[in-house]
């Protein structure tokens, strides 16, 4: 059973559990965090589950016992230790400080507090110590495509420093909500029972059989608002504004699991060989690569998995200290709710 630890008045560390919320608790990640939490048997004395109005009444199951999910409110966050905020960005800017001032820690999927250089933007295999220094009582879970990108690259940035990434990313349908993730369901019925790819009564281009990249546009800059995510937030979490990142996003086909092919140049040199032997021993990352015998890993193989799969580790051929790979992850999970829920894990000394 794991416990979290806390100091008592004489220093001595006891056990006890959290009162811990979910905001956004119906949605994908919301839900997700629901169970990372019972599958890592998070300590917790008390769970209060909210949403929006329209989702109050709903009742969700955690360790056997039905919960009334309740319309997020001000007086529910008061006696919280922990709060998990999946609910939007609008939602956490308006929320956050009123669960942070009521004495709870925020950990924040959105993007709202990202940028903001009072809110540590965390992965724990990359930069826990910086989640430590949270004067705002906040801390930013990154985007989900930043996530798995760095956890796979922060090992090869401590060996040889990155100069440069180009990243194209293949991101599921589960990454932009259920709206979508039901919407392909009904596009893939359509196209099996009526041979169209497309809904007659759909407005939006179809996701089945197709690639989108349906993003908030940054007209200025001619980027999408998911490429801008991993610009900035890579710069921030590896603390080095002078990397330079190219990033191309794509939303495919597929339920869940988000996918990425990475060019990564170094300032030193790197191999392939010493670059495969850093990832086996990294934190969180699995190499899935026997390229002679076709094996690579698939967003069907990081469903359900905490890890990030990196596999296709490859020098670039007349290119100096660059490398190219292959990662996957599941992008509900190490993407989102795993990984705010390790946060949670390290800063309040939850062991085994």
């Amino acid at each position: 059973m794991l416990r979290a630890q806390a100091m008592t008045e004489s220093g001595q560390v006891q056990n006890r559990a959290l009162r811990v919320a979910i905001l956004g608790a119906t949605g994908l990640v919301g839900r997700t965090m629901l169970q990372v939490l019972e599958e890592r048997d998070f300590p917790i004395s008390e769970l209060r589950l909210f949403a929006s109005s329209r989702s109050a009444g709903t009742e969700l199951e955690f360790r056997g016992q039905r919960i009334a999910v309740q319309e997020v409110n001000e007086e529910g966050f008061r006696g919280l230790e922990l709060a998990l905020f999946s609910a939007g960005a609008e939602a956490s800017r308006k929320w956050a400080p009123i669960a942070a001032s009521a004495g709870a820690l925020v950990i924040d999927n959105s993007s709202a507090w990202r940028m903001d250089p009072e809110v540590p933007l965390c992965i724990p295999e990359v930069n826990l110590e910086a989640a430590r220094k949270a004067p705002k009582r906040i801390i930013a879970n990154p985007n989900c495509a930043t996530i798995q990108m760095l956890v796979a690259l922060a090992p090869l940035h401590r060996e040889a420093k990155i100069r440069q990434i180009v990243v194209a990313t293949y991101q599921a349908a589960s990454g932009a909500g259920q709206k979508l993730v039901k919407r392909l369901e009904e596009e893939l019925r359509h196209f099996v029972e009526k041979g169209q790819v497309a809904l007659s009564n759909a407005p939006e281009r179809p996701l089945a059989c197709n690639l989108l990249m349906e993003w908030k546009r940054d007209v200025q800059s001619h980027h999408q608002e998911e490429e801008l995510k991993l610009i900035n937030e890579t710069r921030k979490i590896l603390g080095d504004p002078s990397i330079i990142v190219s990033p191309t996003t794509v939303r495919v086909p597929v339920f869940n699991g988000h996918a990425e092919a990475i060019h990564v140049e170094f300032e030193r040199p790197i191999t392939a060989q010493r670059a495969r032997e850093i990832l086996e021993a990294a934190e969180g990352v699995q190499v899935v690569d026997e390229f002679a015998k076709g094996i690579y890993p698939t967003p069907i193989d990081a469903d359900g998995q905490d890890l990030v799969l990196v596999g296709r580790i490859r020098e670039a051929l007349g290119k100096p200290n660059a490398l190219s790979l292959w990662v996957v992850a599941d992008n509900l999970r190490k993407g989102a709710a795993t990984n705010a829920i390790q946060i949670a894990e390290a800063l309040f000394s939850i062991m085994g």
